[in-house]
């Protein structure tokens, strides 16, 4: 039988992209269908966009701290409109290269929604054509995911529609406790916006090491973020003039102009015609996978967050890679999920590597830590009090460093590097063995020499 495609993609974010590009090179006749922007998530409402937001929050920071340094200029002021036209001219900047690359290695972009007919049909919705794969990968990504059952919940925004604020707001409530919640926490609360974080349980960053919970939580406090937590909301109501009255379970009520939920993700599988194919399923939504990414269809794969792996850009591009090296170049291949290097844009930032010290116990038992607090240099001229906190985390066994956990300035760059070091199977022996480089924060690494023991274990 004939088709009219060898690979058919649905969704051109970063895995589809990559598996669709890698795919053509090889030889193979590709479409892509996006139904949204060429570039997914993270190019259009997610890393990228997000990370620029970072950075102008961090300005007035910066204004400030650079009274230490001798510079003195009249008050700043943040033009909001200005930057956020900015910003979406590099986002669409960024989407127009993803298309030029796409074009540029032969594959047909389809600008509309791919519905599945069969295990070898698609319907375009925009057009009603259908189309015919040989073979189908899904990587369609995940969706903000809201509660149903509370009331006014439909007056809140996600982390899609953060994006296209036209005015920033004066107060500011974010629901939820994750990556995304604390780091547009941090924006807010950076661009003078009064922001409450209200966050179901105790410490923020649930999975991660506890030092760097402890340690975020505390800072996002330090930076003017009002942090509530064991509570959710029960209602929300809206008034005339816009003004949003929300209710927590506490019985506390807060007033806000914006209220943004971050409670988590979910794949985006809903009304993809999954069920037409056969294609399995969790009971979240998610595909249903093999370490080469192949469904229980045989024809059909699937990756990156619409899998719920390991929801990270770069994981989902090199799912795609090996997608398009194990099927088209006959070169079979998979990723390998541990080490993965993984950043949280708070302020400070979070740079995370290995395992944290409360897994490498449950699995190895016998662990050794490495542990230092400290005022970063720069900031001993500014009277900013903010800490740096780095841990190492290191199997007894045979002394090789199974985690690294760093919160302060430039931590997400410096963890790039040490996760090859992860990777390789260092041990502390080859970290003490290594020059630091003076000064530098991160020198702070291989100059660790005590052990830390609990309190409760001194």
């Amino acid at each position: 039988m004939s088709y009219d495609y060898d690979l058919f993609v649905i969704g051109a974010g970063s895995g589809g992209v990559r598996a669709a590009r890698r795919s053509a090179m090889a030889g193979a006749k590709v479409a892509v269908a996006e139904e949204y922007r060429i570039g997914g998530t993270c190019v259009i409402r997610g890393c990228v966009p997000k990370k620029y937001m970072v950075y102008a929050s961090e300005f007035g920071r910066m204004f400030e701290h650079a009274k230490g340094f001798g510079w003195t200029s009249e008050k700043p002021e943040f033009d909001f409109k200005g930057f956020m036209k900015t910003l979406h001219a590099e986002v669409d900047r960024l989407s127009g290269i993803y298309l030029r690359n796409l074009a540029n290695t032969g594959v047909d972009v389809l600008e509309e929604r791919a519905e599945l007919v069969d295990d070898h049909t698609l319907r375009l919705t925009q057009s009603g054509k259908t189309v015919t794969a040989e073979k189908i990968l899904i990587a369609v990504g995940g969706i903000p995911w809201k509660p149903s059952d509370v009331p006014g919940i439909e007056h809140t925004i996600s982390s899609n529609e953060v994006f296209h604020l036209p005015d920033l707001p004066k107060r500011m409530v974010i629901a939820g406790g994750g990556f995304i919640a604390v780091e547009f926490a941090g924006v807010f609360a950076g661009l003078g916006v009064e922001t409450t974080l209200v966050y179901r349980g105790d410490t923020v960053l649930n999975g991660f090491d506890w030092d760097i919970r402890t340690h975020v939580h505390e800072e996002l406090k330090r930076k003017g973020v009002r942090v509530v937590t064991q509570a959710i909301f029960t209602e929300l109501e809206k008034s005339e003039s816009g003004e949003i009255t929300v209710t927590l379970s506490n019985g506390e009520d807060i007033k806000a102009d914006v209220v943004m939920m971050a409670v988590g993700r979910e794949p985006a599988t809903a009304g993809l015609g999954l069920e037409n194919a056969g294609v399995a399923m969790d009971d979240k939504g998610a595909i249903l996978v093999d370490e080469y990414s192949k469904t229980n269809v045989e024809n059909i794969w699937a990756v990156g967050d619409v899998t719920n792996r390991m929801n990270l850009t770069p994981v989902a591009i090199r799912e795609g890679q090996a997608f398009a090296e194990t099927v088209f170049q006959d070169e079979p291949s998979f990723f390998e999920y541990d080490n993965v290097p993984t950043a949280v844009f708070s302020q400070p930032p979070v740079g995370t590597v290995g395992l944290s010290e409360e897994d490498a116990r449950h699995q190895f038992g016998d662990v050794d830590v490495y542990k230092t607090k400290f005022r970063p240099m720069k900031d001993l001229l500014t009277g900013d009090e903010e800490r740096v906190m780095m841990k190492l985390v290191v199997r007894g066994s045979d002394q090789v460093v199974v985690g690294c956990h760093i919160v302060g300035p430039d931590a997400p760059e410096i963890i790039q590097a040490v996760a090859i070091a992860v990777k390789m199977g260092a041990t502390k022996q080859d970290f003490d063995r290594t020059c630091a480089l003076h000064p530098s924060m991160a020198e702070e690494l291989v100059t660790l020499r005590e052990k830390y023991v609990p309190p409760e274990l001194a």
